[in-house]
């Protein structure tokens, strides 16, 4: 009865906050159903004492609460009077220009300007500009991209672009985050002194997801390649990375498990730092956290609920995370590859060595990518030919290239000299992970572009995977129940 209640309580939210990020619904008509299925709560567990009834009731007022929680968030911002702000994220760098978000008394606003100001979380702006409503755009694989909702999830309604700005102050953002934004900022700043670009960019994309720097047809040769995924801020890369230092540490005589566990989380607690404490590394921390301590207690079924209840309450933080920010999405899915499909899929690699936990890296590598793959084929229209076999020779030195890179960062920190031979090591790595890359992507018809591939597809696909993960469970529970 207490599972049925759990997941009636979580599934019933996390479908009401759907509901609501496709279907405009009156609040009036909310608190109708609200009050409804309030009373049929109260008719079911005080008259009629129906357990059935019972659910019913709590699935109805958790999906109305979730309609109600998607309806305040989704508030449109007033027209903005006064041009003077605080940037309250860092600045994302791209190839000709930097994005500032900068925070009004009225709403938030999207800055695109040049390079001329070196611009720092916490200062305080007046800025002059045409203030515009942002548009959605075609991305190279034909694609529409919902620019729109992207900007909408973080409370973004307006852009404005290369405005007049002038700094007023600095130093006014929250204090441990400014120190998180200063300490990553050195982090790539030792790693760049030690590799060299492009080879450095793609390090900076592994381990913080700093993919904004990329050239246009460097990040088109990871989408032809389906390599994409290895540079997303998601649990995905952390939770390998964690998982094999797991397993290393684990080979050490007389070590415990518990050690292997510590080291891994501290891993993940690395990894949320160096992004600067953002609120997607935070998620990402949280769900690769949940996958290796399933991976390593096997306890899948108990840390479900766990990864369920994280889920809900970060949409419950921000609802708009349901449908429109890709990183939870791709976080969430990885995490379900990592803790149900993997162990399914084990069998088939008993061939590879045990050794510094080899074959555990492949196997999650795989049932990984098996599981995302349907997703980025329906969010960026590409289906990549070569993908396998580019993944294949890749994936199973991403953890130890990984782990070069904030290996030579952290001593490059202390000093300069000692970084050196370890970022040369790690340049090695990552050029012949770039070569590989650029190989596969200038082979002819590499990818194949699917614009338009269908939503409906994409949801029989993963409902394949559910059957075949938790089919005989549900079944199981189902006949025991009646």
């Amino acid at each position: 009865m207490r599972d049925r209640i759990f997941y009636s309580i979580c599934f019933g939210f996390v479908l009401g906050v759907l509901w609501g990020s496709f279907v405009s619904t009156d609040l009036y008509l909310v608190f109708l159903f609200a009050e409804i299925a309030f009373a049929l709560f109260l008719f079911f567990s005080l008259i009629s004492q129906n357990s059935w009834g019972i659910i019913a009731s709590i699935f109805i007022l958790t999906f109305v609460f979730g309609l109600w929680r998607f309806s305040i968030a989704d508030r449109v911002a007033p027209i903005v009077v006064s041009m003077h702000g605080e940037i309250v994220d860092e600045p994302t760098m791209g190839e000709n220009n930097q994005k500032l978000i900068v925070q009004t008394k009225e709403t938030i606003i999207l800055i695109t300007t040049d390079f001329e100001n070196n611009y720092k979380y916490g200062d305080i702006i007046n800025f002059s500009g045409k203030l515009e409503k942002p548009e959605n755009f075609i991305t190279d694989q034909g694609k529409e991209f919902d620019y729109i909702n992207y900007l909408r999830k973080d409370g973004i309604f307006y852009v404005i672009s290369f405005p007049k700005v002038e700094i007023i102050s600095r130093g006014n953002g929250n204090f441990i985050q400014a120190f998180l934004f200063s300490v990553k900022e050195k982090f790539l700043e030792k790693m760049n002194l030690a590799i060299q670009t492009p080879e450095s960019l793609l390090m900076g994309g592994l381990i913080l997801g700093e993919k904004a720097s990329f050239s246009a047809p460097m990040r088109k040769s990871f989408v032809d390649t389906g390599t994409i995924h290895i540079i997303a801020l998601s649990g995905y890369n952390v939770t390998i990375v964690a998982e094999w230092l797991m397993k290393l540490f684990a080979q050490i005589p007389y070590a415990s498990k518990n050690l292997g566990i510590g080291i891994g989380i501290f891993t993940i607690l690395l990894f949320v730092l160096m992004t600067g404490g953002s609120s997607t590394a935070i998620r990402a921390g949280i769900m690769a956290v949940l996958a290796l301590i399933a991976r390593a207690t096997g306890r899948n079924y108990d840390v479900a609920r766990a990864l369920i209840l994280a889920g809900v309450f970060m949409i419950l933080l921000n609802p708009f995370v349901l449908v429109y920010d890709v990183s939870f999405q791709l976080s969430f899915i990885a995490t379900v590859a990592v803790i149900f499909f993997t162990p399914k899929i084990e069998k088939y690699f008993l061939w590879v060595t045990k050794s510094f936990g080899l074959r555990d890296i492949i196997s999650v590598t795989c049932a990984t990518y098996i599981f995302i793959m349907p997703f980025i084929l329906y969010k960026m229209g590409n289906l990549s030919i070569v993908a396998l076999p580019a993944n294949i020779l890749i994936l199973p030195l991403i953890p130890f290239t990984m782990f070069l890179g904030f290996l030579t960062s952290f001593v490059g920190l202390i000093s300069y000299v000692p970084s050196v031979p370890l970022g040369y090591i790690s340049y090695l790595f990552l050029h012949y992970e770039l070569g590989v890359i650029n190989f596969f992507a200038n082979i002819p018809f590499a990818s194949l572009s699917f614009p338009n591939f269908p939503f409906l597809l994409t949801l029989a696909i993963y409902a394949y995977f559910i059957y075949v993960l938790f089919g005989k469970s549900v079944k199981k529970t189902f006949e025991t129940n009646f």
